[in-house]
């Protein structure tokens, strides 16, 4: 009956049916080619650094990402960070198993803006998170922290990013191996910043893996 009133259409097409639809669900781009070593940009071939993180001092040893943050992507994200769509979480995280290798360590997540997690009422990273702990069979630990609240990142350059975020997070403690989970990778200040804090209580290797990311 709620689907008579409601009916249920993809996100990205329109069509009625799934919140993603099969066909737009294989149309998803896949970040599966050459890429950067540490950052995870995709290249023409393999590298280590990219122009991306070149020069830049990054506290993770690498980035991985499912699917690159075209126009599907960002539909589909703001409707499980915006609207509410939770279901979408086990979309996300099929496709990250599907493209990403399984990480060593345990795995955390970027902490919620309280606010934010208030108004939406879940947060995206850590159930994220805790998909991915079950498909991939890792403990998930809430390790991190918010020092402060922060602006929202998005619309800032990439020099105020890394700006906003820089001693946004605290971890009291980290086992020696951690995987960071996010569902986005913009420009990796947040990324970096989570990571830095991790490495500061103790972890030895930090890991990313995201969702989507931004390639520009």
């Amino acid at each position: 009956m709620l689907q008579l009133v409601l009916p249920q259409r993809c996100l990205v097409c329109g069509a009625l049916g799934p919140q993603i639809c099969a066909c737009c669900l294989a149309a998803l781009p896949r970040l599966a080619g050459p890429r950067c070593e540490r950052c995870g940009a995709p290249t023409a071939w393999p590298v280590r650094r990219c122009a991306e993180c070149t020069g830049r001092r990054l506290a993770f040893a690498s980035a991985r990402a499912a699917v690159e943050y075209d126009a599907a992507v960002k539909a589909l994200v703001s409707g499980w960070k915006e609207h509410g769509l939770r279901r979408l979480v086990r979309v996300a995280a099929d496709l990250v198993v599907e493209v990403v290798p399984c990480p060593a360590g345990a795995l955390s997540f970027v902490p919620p803006d309280g606010d934010r997690r208030l108004k939406r009422g879940h947060h995206t990273a850590e159930r994220l998170a805790r998909e991915l702990g079950r498909r991939w069979e890792l403990p998930v630990e809430p390790l991190l922290v918010r020092t402060r609240a922060l602006p929202r990142q998005r619309g800032l350059g990439l020099a105020e990013r890394r700006r906003n975020v820089r001693g946004a997070f605290r971890a009291r403690s980290a086992p020696r191996e951690v995987c960071v989970v996010d569902d986005v990778y913009t420009s990796g200040a947040t990324a970096n910043a989570a990571a830095s804090a991790l490495r500061a209580a103790g972890a030895r290797r930090v890991t990313v893996v995201t969702f989507a990311r931004a390639v520009r």
